[in-house]
């Protein structure tokens, strides 16, 4: 028995600490898997499914800790709470190098996800989820009105997990980054862990050493070699200096975990990759006029919009979600933010809000396993649709596997139930067998001039459009029609089994 009752204030605010604290790990667990493997609907499902099997086996083993008498249940939770504090600190870390093995080893994207998921945050998650069995127990025997204790703990630890959600998503990932915050974590059950053995009267010089084991390896990891150049409200953002020659420097903007745009500061109108190249060439040879008007669904490097300024086109208006990735293209990538109307916010949003019309809307949402679903379904182009000029286009990317193909034939058919003509684009080099393929689709009214065009990418690379009987049994027999009640767009773009 515990020698003095502790006071029911004390056990909600220890509950409320450790359940806020284990909070904050699994929302900074998106961000650090960012860089590695994108997020998506695969990324967060991990995140979730791990984080709740850590927490379950933790209580399990919690309750059997309950059943010992007070003081040596305490003492064992306290040294949960140093395994919580050291796997914590060491999470970062131990995410970079095992990362690229993994990844290496296991090429389907679910099991790569899950697999480095369960290697970082299980533990984390098991060690966390120790002390609410105990701390319950306690408050139940210990009060005269146990009912209300219960309560009281079960309350503290919602609260608790709320408290976490909200400080990890609204301040501490965008003020403090990645790593101060689970050094933040790691305070804080070590904190939890000598509370813990001084209420058991079991502290000593061992969990001490580890207790300050733990944040020194926290604070190594604050010296560790960030994966993020930028961490926004949204992305990891990096920029790197990929030039051959420092007198003409050329830069790429990775967002998360894939390349988003590069630009070269002397040859503002050449693109770099192939769909700005296919964008770029197709909104020029498709708008009814020079001075045509243009709405971006997605900023990345501001390439485009940079080109289409020295073009001397008309109105820009750009849909960018993330103050961080418009700051960076400002900053890195020479774009001039007066050349354009910019919007932080949702596409979908700022197209429903603002009736203007557009000769050209251009989306640039697609990349890897990671495609925001509804900007991809029939009432979303449906919107497009009512956003464009008689004689508009919608043209938008689209990355699938060679020998799949299900993404781009259930986006072109979605598109085919709105717009009268839907092209393919996509490089007249024939792709290698089950390689990740670049495409644009063009929909509108009329279908484009020309069946290919020959631009620099930045080499000279040319574009044509599929074969119009190929588009069309495409569409018959792999297509989904996606809508905003159902589009899978996540399996359908996963890799071939």
């Amino acid at each position: 028995m515990i020698a003095r009752p502790i006071p029911l204030w004390l056990l909600v605010t220890l509950q409320g600490a450790v359940s806020a604290a284990s909070l904050v790990v699994e929302i900074v667990a998106g961000r650090m898997l960012a860089p590695y493997v994108g997020m998506s609907l695969y990324t967060w499902t991990s995140i979730i499914a791990v984080v709740l099997a850590g927490f379950s086996l933790g209580h399990w083993w919690g309750g059997r800790l309950a059943e010992h008498e007070g003081p040596r249940a305490l003492a064992r939770t306290g040294w949960a709470m140093v395994g919580a504090a050291l796997t914590t600190a060491t999470a970062l870390v131990l995410l970079q190098a095992i990362a690229g093995p993994v990844l290496s080893a296991l090429a389907h994207p679910v099991w790569g996800i899950t697999v480095l998921t369960m290697a970082v945050f299980f533990l984390p998650s098991f060690f966390a989820g120790v002390p609410a069995p105990v701390l319950a127990k306690i408050a139940v025997d210990s009060h005269a009105r146990p009912g209300q204790a219960l309560g009281a703990m079960f309350a503290s630890g919602a609260i608790g997990a709320i408290a976490g959600t909200l400080l990890a998503g609204f301040l501490f990932i965008s003020w403090l980054g990645t790593a101060l915050t689970l050094a933040v974590v790691t305070a804080t059950y070590v904190i939890a862990a000598l509370l813990f053995l001084h209420l058991a009267r079991r502290l000593a010089l061992l969990p001490v050493l580890a207790s300050l084991a733990a944040l020194g390896l926290a604070g190594a990891s604050l010296a560790a070699p960030a994966p993020c150049t930028v961490e926004s409200r949204y992305f990891c953002l990096r920029s790197l200096d990929v030039s051959s020659d420092p007198a003409r420097p050329v830069r790429m903007m990775v967002i998360d975990h894939l390349t988003h745009g590069m630009s070269a500061r002397d040859v503002p109108q050449v693109m770099f990759t192939e769909h700005a190249a296919m964008l770029d060439a197709l909104a020029r040879i498709r708008a009814p006029r020079d001075d045509f008007s243009s709405f971006f669904i997605g900023g990345g490097n501001y390439a485009i919009p940079r080109a289409f300024a020295l073009h001397g086109t008309g109105p820009r208006v750009v849909a960018e979600i993330d103050p961080g990735v418009t700051e960076m293209a400002v900053r890195d990538f020479w774009f001039e933010p007066a050349t354009a109307t910019i919007l932080h916010q949702d596409a979908r949003r700022a197209l429903r809000e603002d009736d203007r019309r557009y000769d050209v809307i251009i989306g640039d949402a697609f990349t890897d396993v990671a495609v925001p679903a509804h900007l991809v379904t029939r009432e979303f182009f449906e919107l497009v649709a009512s956003r464009l000029t008689d004689e508009g286009s919608f043209l938008m990317n689209v990355i699938d596997y060679q020998d799949r193909l299900q993404a781009l034939a259930s986006v072109a058919r979605t598109l085919a139930a709105v717009f009268p003509s839907v092209e393919i684009w996509t490089n007249t080099a024939p792709p290698r067998p089950g390689a990740r393929v670049v495409f644009v689709i063009a929909a509108g009214r009329t279908p484009t001039e020309g069946a290919r065009f020959t631009v620099p990418a930045p080499d000279r690379n040319t574009f044509g459009a599929m074969d119009p009987a190929w588009v069309a049994q495409l569409i018959d027999t792999r297509g989904t029609l996606l809508t905003d009640d159902y589009a899978p767009i996540d399996r359908l773009i996963g890799r071939p089994d």
